[in-house]
């Protein structure tokens, strides 16, 4: 199915094709049930005070969601622990009796090992979430859920992030034996399919000319504006910032001026009256505002998927990597071959 303003190449990219394969990813972790339920079951047994995640780009994006999932689930606070504190520094963390969720799609990267493997020195048991289950990462590691997203080989990571957040989300809820969530996500495959094909192509001659722009969330969603600042960033040379909306009056929303753009996930939960308000507060200062999800008088309604509110950010960035494939295009940029970036980052 071709949007309105979709360039016909964007159909030919590794970027819209392995988006595209999201569904099928998620669908094959529903075969991984038994190393669920026994995740899980270590989880309630050791009742930790504390999660640290470690991750690096689009997998510490996935991080965010994670804090606000087990935070707002399960009740156990989450602090994301910083790679470079055993990579670069040379410092040990007390992580006695905490949980460690680390997050990754290649498993390989020197500073997350290093990180990791400190961590489980100094007490962390370890819970690896990876696309590459024959990396290094999973021999550190005391249990590991694969993603089961398969081979990515566009430097612009999406179905093996789309395969994070379900991981993430599944995980929470066979934790929190929460059987609604577990409901939610057994039809997450089908959502995910319905979000691919909704149409969000106005971003494409909306952010066509664009230098710079605002991405907002906040909550669960806001992890998915980090990503989306990301993708921005790496496939159409934008440059995107990204914000909570409760962030946003603290010094950035001084830089808003007529024909700012700003792009925005709101999910329905508590976050969605404090998301509209900023909305409606951007297009008062005359910004461009596209939301999904939160309904604003001006803004350009992007439509979404009905969903439950952990699971709708996901459905969100996925209607959001097609329309990202179709603006690099259109920009006359390779969403597959970003200048100056490499699939696996080696970061010390």
């Amino acid at each position: 199915m071709s949007h309105p303003t979709e360039p016909p190449a964007a159909q030919t990219t590794e970027m819209f094709r392995e988006a595209a394969e999201a569904a099928e990813a998620v669908a094959r972790q529903q075969g991984a049930a038994a190393d669920l339920e026994r995740i899980a079951a270590a989880l309630r047994a050791r009742s930790p005070k504390v999660v640290m995640t470690c991750a690096r780009g689009s997998s510490d994006h996935a991080a965010t969601f994670a804090k606000y999932a087990i935070e707002t689930r399960i009740g156990v606070p989450v602090a994301s622990a910083a790679p470079s504190v055993a990579s670069v520094y040379g410092s040990s963390l007390r992580a006695d009796g905490a949980v460690c969720i680390t997050i990754s799609q290649s498993g390989r990267s020197p500073d997350l090992l290093a990180a990791v493997s400190g961590l489980k020195q100094a007490g962390a048991w370890v819970l690896a979430l990876v696309n590459d289950t024959d990396s290094p990462l999973c021999e550190l590691a005391d249990e590991v859920f694969g993603l089961s997203a398969g081979p990515e080989r566009s430097v612009a990571a999406t179905k093996s992030f789309i395969a994070s957040l379900a991981a993430i989300a599944r995980v929470v809820a066979a934790w929190g034996e929460d059987r609604g969530l577990a409901g939610e996500l057994d039809q997450l495959p089908d959502l995910l399919g319905k979000a691919w094909e909704l149409d969000w192509s106005p971003l494409v001659p909306g952010l066509a000319g664009a230098t710079d722009l605002y991405v907002l969330g906040r909550g669960l969603g806001l992890g998915i504006a980090q990503e989306a600042a990301l993708k921005l960033k790496e496939t159409s040379q934008l440059h995107a910032e990204a914000f909570s909306t409760a962030e946003l009056r603290h010094g950035p929303m001084a830089l808003v001026r007529s024909g700012f753009p700003a792009l925005m996930f709101s999910q329905s939960d508590e976050t969605g009256s404090n998301i509209g308000e900023t909305a409606s507060a951007l297009v008062d200062r005359g910004a461009d505002v596209f939301a999904a999800g939160a309904d604003a008088a001006g803004a350009t309604q992007l439509p979404t998927v009905a969903s439950g509110p952990l699971v709708q950010p996901i459905l969100q960035v996925q209607s959001f990597y097609r329309a990202a494939n179709a603006l690099a295009i259109a920009r006359g940029l390779d969403p597959d071959r970003p200048p100056h970036l490499a699939k696996v980052t080696e970061t010390r």
